[in-house]
């Protein structure tokens, strides 16, 4: 997956996507002019399939758009999101999805990642949460949670394809 930013993103939002793009063994790119055609047209030269693009409020980021590579919406969340300070320690490659939030397993297809019931280590953890929808977090090679987690307020959009 491609992941970029809304144009003139804030420092804060760069960062969530590159750490977003390390953990799910993606690629970030620096968003710059490009608009949406450009954007695909640049995903299908790395050879990613889908395309995320995470927009801001107040310099945060607030929203993540999935899109097919012809250009198709797939999902959009509005989310919160946490930092990471420590270097995250997963192996994207083996990265597996473990999802309570059965709206959310549309995200393994977008990742082209395994859903699967139960995992060890390596894995995505999408769990149901009190206080909103769900929480997204990210569970090391050694089966620690790392700080990197988003907070899933609202889905916007699913494709039913």
């Amino acid at each position: 997956m491609l992941i970029s930013t809304s144009r003139k993103p804030s420092q804060k939002t760069r960062k969530f996507c590159k750490n977003l793009a390390h953990a799910t063994g993606s690629i970030s790119v620096n968003r710059g002019k490009m608009n949406m055609r450009e954007l695909l047209i640049k995903a299908l030269e790395v050879e990613e399939y889908n395309l995320a693009i995470v927009n801001e409020i107040k310099g945060n980021p607030s929203r993540i758009s999935f899109y097919s590579n012809k250009g198709k919406l797939l999902l959009t969340l509005i989310i919160g999101a946490s930092e990471e300070k420590e270097k995250m320690n997963i192996a994207p490659s083996q990265l597996k999805i473990v999802s309570e939030v059965k709206e959310l397993n549309i995200l393994s297809e977008i990742l082209d990642m395994d859903l699967v019931d139960n995992a060890e280590s390596n894995y995505i953890l999408i769990s149901e949460d009190e206080d909103s929808l769900a929480n997204i977090n990210f569970i090391n090679k050694f089966g620690d949670m790392n700080n990197f987690k988003i907070n899933v307020k609202k889905i916007l959009e699913v494709s039913n394809d």
